[in-house]
C-alpha cells in the first residue's frame, strides 16, 4: 500500500532557533504585525529584534538586522478567513538567552503565545550549531526542514558547511526510512523520497518519486544481494529525487545534465555488489563536443565531497537517455565533463616537459651569449632575429617551471602567469617575424630597404603581446584573468595547480586565435619558400641528374623548427583520445630552444665559409640548403 504524505512549507510551519545578540538574558516583549496579502505572508517584529519573514508560494524569505536568516515556526493558523488581505497585531516572548546562542520565541494572537519559532543568522558557524542540533534530535519533519536550510542560507554556506549539511540530511532520509513501515511517498519543495518495501518474490523494478517539475521518472532496478541474509523488516530502500543540484555542485560547478538520485538502504554500506544497480536517466539533450563525455557519476560524500566515475558503467541509449550501472549505492547523476588526463600520464608529461624546458633554456641562454660576445654576429639582423625568439623562450621556459613553485605565493603567482602569457606571445610573434623575414630575403631579394629594420621588428616583438597583456590587466580589479588554474585529473581527486590564465574564454579567445593566425600565415611562407629552395636548388645543380634531396628536406625541417610549425599540433590535441599527438607536442615544443640553437650553428658554419655581402638591400641567400645566411 502507498501512501503519499505532503508537507507543505510555510513561514509559521515547524520548530526554530533564534541568534539575537542584544537580549542580555532577559525576557523580552514584543509587537509584531502579521499580513496576508494575495498569496504572500508577512511577519515583521520590531522592539529591537527587527525581523522580517516572508512567505509566498514559492519562497521563504528571512531578514534578521540587515542580514539573511533561517527561520521555524510550529504550525498556527492565525487567520481563520481566506480574505486576500488581513493584518493583525500579533506579540512576541523571546525567551532567556545569553548573547551567543541561539533563542527561541513565542508568536501569538495574546501575551500567551502559541506559535513556537527559531530564527538563526545565516552565518556559517550558527549553520553548523543547527545542524548539529538537528542531528542529535532527529524528527520527522526534518526531512523538509533541513532544506530549507539550504535554500536560505546557502550563499553563506562554507565548504565545511556544505559537508555537514550532506551528512546530516542523508540522515534524516535514513530516519524517514526507518521509520516508515510500509511503502510510502514524501514530496517536498526541494525533495521527494518514496520508501519501498521489497518484495524479493516480484520484480525489482522501481521508479524515484516525481517532483512537481517533473513529466518524466527515473527508472531503478535494485539487485536482490542488497536484502539477503537480513530479516524482513530490513527489505526497504529509499529512492530520493532532488529538485536542484546546487548542494553538491555549488563547490566546483560541476554540469549536472539529469536529475540528482540518491538511493539509500538505512545504516548499510552497499558497496562492491556483483550484481550491479541500474538507473536509466533520462538527460537533457545537449551537443558535446569531442572535449567532453556524458558520465554516470556518484557523489562521494565520505572523502572527497565530489563527483567521481569508480564503480560505474555508462551506457547511451539515445540522446535523451543514459543507462548507469554502479556496485554500490549513493547519490547519482550524469554529468557532462571535460575530458582530462590521466595522473599516470600527466606525471610522464611533466617530468618530459621539464627536461625539454630546462635544455631549451640552456640552450637558449647559450645563443644569447653567443650573440652577446660576437660581434660580427650583432651585426645580423636574421641572428638578431634568431636570439630574440631565443630570449622570448628563454623567458617562457623558466617563468613556466617558476609556475607550481608559485602557486603558493598569491601575488607572486599572478605576476608569473603575467610573464608566461606575455612571453608566450613574444614567441609567437617572433616566430611570425622570422617568417617574414625569410620570406623576404628569399623571394622579395631585390631593391628592398627599410630604415631602421630591426628597430622596427624588436618594436613588433616585443610591443605587440605587450599591448595584448596590457588590455587583459585593465579589467583585473573586477575580473581577475591570471591566478591559480586547478587541473582535476580523470577518475581522482588529486589535481595540479599553475599559475596562468583562469578563464577559458581568455586562452580560447586571444591564445588560440593569436596562434592560428602565426600558424597560418608562417604554413603559408613555409610552402612558398619551400618551393623556392627547390627551384634555386634545381638551377644551381642542373649540371647533376640526381638532386641533393636530404639537402633539401633537411633545409625545410629547419625552417619548420625556427617558424615553430609543431605548435600547430595544439589544434590535435584536444580529447584523451589525441594522447599520442600530446606526447608529440610537449616533446617538440619544449625543446625549440634546442633547434634555434643547431640552426644559428649550422648557419654560423655555412657563414664561415662564404663571403658575408653587407648593402642595403637584402643578402640574397638563395645557397640556403642549411638556412638563411645572411642579412643586411
Amino acid at each position: 500500500m502507498e501512501r503519499r504524505m505532503l508537507f507543505h512549507r510555510v513561514a509559521y510551519m515547524t520548530l526554530l532557533l533564534v541568534v539575537i545578540p542584544n537580549i542580555e538574558g532577559k525576557d523580552c516583549k514584543a509587537h509584531g504585525n502579521l499580513t496576508r496579502y494575495n498569496n504572500t505572508i508577512e511577519l515583521t517584529i520590531s522592539a529591537g529584534l527587527n525581523i522580517t519573514v516572508k512567505d509566498t508560494i514559492k519562497n521563504l524569505s528571512c531578514w534578521f538586522r540587515g542580514h539573511s536568516c533561517y527561520i521555524e515556526c510550529s504550525f498556527h493558523n492565525f487567520f481563520e478567513t481566506e480574505n486576500s488581505t488581513t493584518s493583525k497585531e500579533i506579540f512576541v516572548s523571546v525567551e532567556k538567552s545569553d548573547a551567543s546562542t541561539p533563542v527561541d520565541f513565542v508568536v501569538g494572537e495574546t501575551e500567551d503565545g502559541n506559535s513556537f519559532c527559531t530564527v538563526i543568522a545565516c552565518v556559517p558557524d550558527d549553520i553548523d550549531n543547527l545542524l548539529k542540533r538537528k542531528e542529535e534530535g532527529m524528527e520527522m519533519h526534518d526531512l523538509f526542514n533541513i532544506p530549507n536550510i539550504k535554500k536560505m542560507c546557502l550563499m553563506n554556506f562554507t565548504g565545511e558547511n556544505y559537508k555537514n549539511y550532506n551528512r546530516v540530511e542523508k540522515k534524516s532520509i535514513n530516519s524517514v526510512i526507518k521509520m516508515s513501515n510500509q511503502s510510502q511517498i514524501y514530496t517536498g519543495e526541494d525533495l521527494a523520497l518514496s520508501v519501498v518495501k521489497m518484495d524479493l518474490n516480484m520484480t525489482n523494478h522501481t521508479v524515484a518519486p516525481l517532483l512537481y517539475d517533473q513529466s518524466t521518472q527515473v527508472e531503478t532496478w535494485i539487485p536482490e544481494e542488497v536484502f539477503r541474509d537480513v530479516s524482513k523488516e530490513q527489505h526497504k530502500v529509499g529512492i530520493v529525487t532532488y529538485s536542484s543540484d546546487e548542494q553538491f555542485t555549488r563547490m566546483r560547478n560541476e554540469d549536472v545534465v539529469s536529475k540528482v538520485i540518491r538511493i539509500e538502504v538505512p545504516d548499510r554500506d552497499i558497496v562492491n555488489l556483483d550484481k550491479r544497480l541500474v538507473i536509466l536517466f533520462p538527460i537533457k539533450e545537449t551537443n558535446v563536443s569531442e572535449n567532453f563525455s556524458i558520465d554516470c557519476q556518484f557523489f562521494d560524500e565520505k572523502v572527497s565531497n565530489t563527483w567521481k566515475t569508480t564503480g560505474c558503467v555508462t551506457k547511451l541509449i539515445s540522446r535523451s537517455l543514459v543507462e548507469c550501472s554502479c556496485d554500490h549505492m549513493t547519490p547519482f547523476a550524469v554529468l557532462l565533463t571535460e575530458l582530462n588526463i590521466d595522473p599516470y600520464h600527466w606525471k610522464i608529461l611533466s617530468i618530459l616537459t621539464y627536461i625539454g624546458c630546462s635544455l631549451s633554456a640552456f640552450f637558449c641562454g647559450c645563443s644569447i651569449l653567443s650573440y652577446i660576445i660576437d660581434s660580427n654576429g650583432r651585426k645580423e639582423v636574421s641572428r638578431s632575429i634568431h636570439v630574440s625568439l631565443s630570449a622570448a623562450l628563454f623567458l617562457l621556459n623558466i617563468t613556466f617551471m617558476l609556475s607550481e613553485l608559485a602557486v603558493t605565493m598569491n601575488n607572486f603567482c599572478v605576476f608569473v602567469a603575467v610573464v608566461i602569457h606575455y612571453s608566450l606571445l613574444c614567441c609567437f610573434t617572433w616566430m611570425a617575424i622570422e617568417a617574414l623575414h625569410i620570406y623576404i630575403l628569399l623571394i622579395r631579394v631585390f631593391n628592398i630597404y627599410i630604415k631602421h629594420y630591426m628597430a622596427k621588428l624588436s618594436l613588433i616583438g616585443w610591443g605587440v603581446p605587450a599591448v595584448v597583456v596590457g588590455c587583459l590587466l585593465i579589467p583585473f580589479a573586477s575580473k581577475p584573468f591570471y591566478g591559480i588554474l586547478e587541473t582535476k585529473f580523470s577518475d581522482s581527486d588529486s589535481s595540479r595547480k599553475i599559475c596562468w590564465i583562469t578563464e577559458n574564454y581568455i586562452t580560447l579567445g586571444v591564445n588560440i586565435s593569436y596562434l592560428t593566425f602565426v600558424f597560418l600565415f608562417n604554413t603559408g611562407i613555409l610552402i612558398t619558400v619551400s618551393k623556392k629552395i627547390i627551384l634555386l636548388h634545381k638551377k644551381v645543380d642542373n649540371r647533376h641528374s640526381k638532386m641533393p634531396a636530404c639537402k633539401d628536406v633537411g633545409t625545410v625541417l629547419g625552417l619548420m623548427c625556427l617558424l615553430g610549425t609543431a605548435w600547430g599540433l595544439v589544434f590535435f590535441t584536444s580529447g584523451y583520445t589525441n594522447l599520442p599527438i600530446l606526447y608529440l607536442f610537449c616533446i617538440l615544443n619544449s625543446l625549440q630552444g634546442f633547434y634555434i640553437f643547431v640552426w644559428m650553428c649550422i648557419t654560423d658554419k655555412k657563414n664561415r665559409k662564404e663571403p658575408l655581402y653587407d648593402n642595403k638591400s637584402t643578402t640574397d641567400i638563395s645557397k640556403c640548403d642549411s638556412g638563411p645566411q645572411n642579412s643586411r
